[in-house]
């Protein structure tokens, strides 16, 4: 399988990489709704971001009856801020393996996480943002970034130092 990268993903071609089969080595995968925390990317590139090393960016449309919305909180639904944390570690993983590296995709933690906002039911779409730091291609590829959530026009989620580590068996 040849393997071309694009500058964008749509929602079918997110969950043909959920199934391993993007990828030519069929990895690494993005995990299948509802874990999956966007609905298309909008922006992959290696040039650019404040780093000038990379950008990628996402959406999620926020329906009403999304699956977190009732069980977190009850009578007070919100998004889980982790959910969103998640989505940019998912992001940083996909990116590696944008950039030719196979492996099977592992959060490895975050220097510094703010959150300033939250997401309610009335988002409308929310957008992700990595900013690349490094990407390191040895025996582990290794992925460092940092990301923001964007609700309503305003930054609501900081992550710096993002890690990801794609591992071969």
């Amino acid at each position: 399988m040849q393997f071309e990268p694009k500058p964008s993903y749509n929602l079918e071609e997110l969950l043909i990489c959920a199934k391993g089969e993007l990828f030519p080595s069929g990895l690494p995968r993005l995990p299948f709704p509802p874990m999956l925390m966007f609905d298309r990317f909008t922006l992959v590139s290696k040039e650019g971001g404040a780093y000038g090393k990379g950008i990628m960016k996402a959406e999620l449309d926020i329906k009403p009856d999304l699956w977190f919305f009732d069980c977190h909180f009850y009578n007070d639904p919100v998004m889980p801020g982790c959910l969103g944390v998640d989505a940019l570690w998912q992001m940083l993983g996909f990116y590696i393996g944008w950039m030719g590296n196979s492996g099977k995709g592992r959060a490895l933690g975050a220097g510094e996480i703010k959150f300033t906002d939250q997401v309610l039911k009335d988002a409308g779409t929310i957008e992700y943002q990595l900013d690349i730091k490094r990407i390191m291609s040895r025996k582990l590829a290794f992925g460092l970034a940092d990301g923001t959530l964007t609700c309503k026009d305003e930054v609501i989620y900081t992550c710096k130092d993002l890690r990801v580590g794609l591992f071969n068996d």
